[in-house]
């Protein structure tokens, strides 16, 4: 019998590598989106091992998932300063910086051939889902940061790794259809949408002429909105919990981005015309099919419900960070946001818009388990106000870091017009050349796309 109470402390662990050895395995990047690529092109360009491990069957895989819609950032303000170096000296030609790019053009014209340059160093179809250290569950301490980090993938392979940057992003995790943060009851039963389905091209036919519930008070449900009234003869109706729209309809032709405006503007007047239902004061409930269609039931603080008929429904409600593979790392998340505790302050969306957010880098990403980083949307958490651009000197910053450039880690800054890098002239240009203005948020969604266009911003006024 054991003369310690408790085993876990008295446990003797073989060291299975020193510091020397651990040094000698990859940094393991996670995701090959715009940022996890951009971290591979600053560990490239400084000699650094890495292995970059993409979920999809390609990289980008999430961007394409909203090919269909345009950034409203400009190449300018997309294009990772490393990534454009090595792309250069391969030969590749910069495309026009002023353009906004669709996703299916930032993946085209951007990270399919910086992927190229990889090789066998991104695999793809390979998820990750759990991450640890080797022999060292979360509890033990001694000689904790001189064995490696432990990646197991979905197959059942385990990888090591020295470091690891966690760029996988959030599209896979939006949050849920109900109020108070929990999903709806019977969410799960029937067929939601989420936010940038594309409605004026593949996925017409579900949605022309059917009874469509959009439910968010983003950007993204704002611009969902305006395709599907291009939609004949669809009924639509809007929800949300708030008692007035107008934080979606922001200043209109006070706003300081007109095309933000224009997208408010042009959204009010559909919802005063009728073509667009607004029900204020909606908190989902419940949702069930029944025989006429799909019912959704409100259900608000004080107990009074109403109920909505629907065939369809679309829910833009944002996104969530999902930390669980990294459930056995010592992760220091802020209570509110999920991000680290140091970037909450500076990222809060009641306190910032994605013009406002400071530069900041390894020390604000920093968590007590050496090594490990969430970049790029993941490291904001619930907060909307991520932009590529904060992105790319984030991984700029980390990979400095591991590289023992400490003094280049901490140099950090970021470039940007004062109002962020939502253009609203070129949203203009471009919105007269090419169609409905449209757009997304930090190179995530904010808008589907009936040809081409440009624009404004997702949930919370942030713009990218």
């Amino acid at each position: 019998m054991s003369d310690v109470c408790c085993g876990t402390a008295a446990i003797e662990i073989e060291r299975f590598t020193g510091r020397e050895q651990t040094g000698t395995l990859p940094i393991v990047v996670i995701g090959a989106g715009p940022v996890g690529l951009a971290a591979a092109a600053h560990l490239a360009e400084r000699g650094l091992d890495f292995l970059v491990l993409e979920t999809g069957p390609q990289a980008g895989a999430s961007v394409a998932q909203w090919g269909h819609v345009r950034v409203f950032s400009p190449w300018k303000f997309d294009i990772d300063a490393a990534a454009r170096r090595l792309l250069e000296a391969d030969g590749w030609t910069a495309p026009d910086p002023d353009w906004l790019p669709t996703g299916a053009e930032l993946i085209s014209d951007y990270l399919a051939p910086l992927a190229e340059l990889f090789g066998d160093r991104i695999r793809l179809n390979a998820k990750v889902t759990a991450i640890s250290r080797l022999g060292y569950d979360r509890v033990r301490s001694s000689g904790r940061d001189d064995v490696p980090f432990l990646i197991r993938l979905d197959g059942g392979e385990e990888l090591q790794a020295r470091a690891i940057i966690d760029a996988s992003g959030t599209y896979t995790s939006p949050n849920v259809l109900g109020a108070s943060g929990l999903p709806a009851h019977g969410e799960t039963g029937v067929f939601v949408d989420h936010a940038l389905p594309d409605v004026l091209g593949t996925d017409r036919d579900r949605y022309e002429g059917r009874r469509t519930l959009v439910v968010g008070a983003g950007h993204s449900a704002a611009t969902t909105l305006l395709a599907l009234a291009q939609l004949e003869n669809t009924p639509i109706t809007w929800a949300i919990r708030g008692g007035s729209a107008g934080r979606t309809y922001g200043g209109g032709e006070a706003d300081a981005l007109p095309a933000r405006g224009a997208l408010g503007t042009r959204l009010r007047a559909h919802v005063d015309s009728g073509r667009i239902r607004l029900l204020t004061g909606f908190f989902t409930h419940r949702v069930h099919a029944a025989d006429e269609g799909v019912e959704v039931v409100s259900r608000d603080p004080s107990g009074a419900e109403r109920t909505v008929v629907v065939d369809r429904i679309i829910s833009a409600t944002g996104y969530r960070p999902d930390h669980s593979i990294a459930s056995e790392l010592r992760l220091d998340l802020d209570p509110i946001l999920g991000s680290t505790r140091r970037l909450a302050p500076l990222i809060d969306p009641n306190l910032h818009s994605c013009g406002t957010v400071p530069a900041h880098g390894v020390d604000e990403l920093s968590h007590p388990e050496t090594g490990y980083y969430a970049v790029g949307v993941k490291s904001y958490g619930r907060a909307p106000t991520f932009l590529l651009a904060t992105g790319y000197e984030q991984v700029r910053s980390v990979v400095a870091a591991l590289a023992g450039e400490w003094e280049a880690a901490r140099q950090v800054q970021l470039d940007l017009p004062e109002t962020g890098v939502c253009s609203s002239t070129l949203a203009e240009a471009q919105e007269q050349r090419l169609g409905l203005a449209t757009g997304i948020s930090g190179g995530l969604p904010a808008t589907p796309l009936p040809l081409a266009a440009a624009s404004a911003s997702t949930q919370g006024g942030c713009c990218g």
